[in-house]
């Protein structure tokens, strides 16, 4: 099966859309980082060092320091998808980040977001 696209693309390249869409909602990029530094166990100076590495979206994830086991709490749909359907490992990583990152647009409180912890 071919690879998706999307993991080819560089995470950096789609961050800022992250970004973008969590501000048009009075959201911030500190918000978003701790999305993902949840998500992912990077701190804040690995992801700003993935950021400027152009990291692809497989690498990124396959770099992670530590996956949060809660991810699998992450429930719903992104672009038309069941979340907890998606098989492909990295797809499923991705689904959950935009899972989240709609979660905060839409103005959950971050203890929600970040299924309970903080």
């Amino acid at each position: 099966m071919a690879k998706h696209r999307i993991y080819t693309m560089s995470f950096a390249s789609v961050y800022p859309h992250y970004v973008a869409k969590a501000e048009k909602k009075n959201r911030t990029q500190a918000e978003v980082d701790e999305i993902i530094r949840w998500l992912t166990g990077y701190d804040q100076q690995a992801l700003a060092d993935q950021l400027a590495q152009q990291t692809d979206f497989e690498t990124f994830f396959a770099q992670a320091p530590q996956m949060n086991p809660s991810r699998a709490l992450i429930k719903g749909v992104v672009c038309g998808v069941r979340v907890e359907r998606v098989e492909e490992p990295i797809m499923r990583e991705i689904r959950y980040l935009d899972k989240l990152i709609d979660e905060l647009a839409k103005g959950k409180a971050m203890t929600k977001i970040l299924r309970g912890s903080d």
